[in-house]
């Protein structure tokens, strides 16, 4: 019973919230890169456009096929994408990826909207899509900014 309950609070109505609010589900008509990820585990998909301008995200489009972890995930980053720079993202995904594996500390703003996630720590087979949405990110503006500087 305690597991059915633990699955249950981590489904917060903050992350229900978050999962049914996805910004920028627009994908871009010309993006500087594409990129699609997938967890095997689960088999949620993150597919993310981009288009960097003087280093940073001008435009973002995000396709999210996840559970409602991914997509709370997803969210939270659709509305904190906007002007960051690839080590901003970098920092995100790093500070995500402790919080959830070592029991870190949630990421710093503007990605603090992640913190609603801890619950998940204890829940690994979900790790993967978690952290599906800054990593396509982080990918896409590598990149869009490897092709910048050829």
């Amino acid at each position: 019973m305690s597991g059915e309950t633990d699955l249950i609070k981590l489904y917060s109505t903050k992350i229900l919230a978050l999962a049914a609010e996805i910004p920028h589900q627009q994908r871009l008509d010309t993006p500087d890169a594409t990129v699609k990820r997938r967890s095997p585990l689960c088999g949620s998909t993150v597919t993310v456009d981009i288009a960097v301008e003087d280093g940073v995200v001008a435009r973002f489009g995000q396709d999210v096929k996840a559970c409602a972890l991914g997509q709370a995930s997803a969210s939270v980053v659709g509305q904190a994408i906007l002007g960051r720079s690839l080590a901003e993202v970098e920092t995100a995904r790093n500070q995500l990826k402790a919080m959830l594996i070592e029991g870190g500390p949630a990421p710093q703003p503007p990605f603090d909207g992640l913190e609603v996630l801890m619950p998940a720590r204890e829940f690994k087979n979900r790790h993967a899509s978690i952290l599906l949405a800054l990593e396509a990110t982080l990918e896409a503006m590598q990149t869009a900014l490897k092709a910048d500087c050829a």
